[in-house]
């Protein structure tokens, strides 16, 4: 007998051509979904290692802010030692200096004048007096110039006045005090 086949063989064909179709629609959607997930998680695990780093780099970042602050203050602090340290070593140094200039006063003042005031301002010293002439406000400053200690006398004004009766001349002059160096440069130089 013969055979014949009756049942729908296209239609067998194509549903199982759709399920294979599905099947791979299916693999696919669901590789595409792995892939997905996976770029996703590695791009979020970059994502966090970037944050942690920023963070790590902002906590460093606090740290050595911290740090320069300190060594601000601590610049802050030695130029404030190292200005105390200089006034001290000018008044170590500018000691003598009195000694110095009254000492040369009392050598370089000659006969016939008298001092009325004396004012120091730093190496500046202003003198105030009364001289019996003129020529012996020329010999103070000569006297001056030649001094080791005194320099650049200016002599500021002199006038005649009446004092006590008899007529003298009221003179102002200004003059430096030469500044001895520092100890230090004194050995350098040796």
């Amino acid at each position: 007998m013969i055979r014949i086949n009756l049942l729908p063989h296209r239609e067998e064909a194509r549903k199982a051509k759709r399920q294979a179709f599905y099947a791979m629609l299916g693999g696919v959607v669901g590789l595409a979904a792995i892939v997905i997930f996976a770029v996703s998680a590695i791009i979020g695990a970059f994502i966090s290692s970037q944050v942690g780093a920023n963070d790590y780099l902002k906590r460093e970042i606090a740290v050595l802010d911290k740090q320069i602050e300190q060594i601000k203050k601590l610049k802050e602090q030695t130029q404030a030692l190292l200005a105390r340290k200089q006034i001290i070593e000018d008044l170590q140094r500018d000691r003598g200096e009195t000694v110095h200039l009254l000492t040369e006063l009392v050598r370089q003042v000659p006969e016939g004048i008298y001092l009325r005031s004396l004012k120091q301002e730093g190496a500046k010293v202003s003198v105030t007096g009364y001289a019996q002439s003129n020529a012996r406000v020329s010999a103070l400053m000569r006297n001056l110039e030649a001094s080791p200690w005194l320099t650049n006398p200016q002599l500021v004004e002199v006038k005649a006045v009446v004092l006590s009766g008899r007529r003298t001349n009221e003179f102002a002059m200004n003059f430096s005090l030469k500044r001895t160096q520092p100890e230090e440069s004194k050995g350098k130089k040796k």
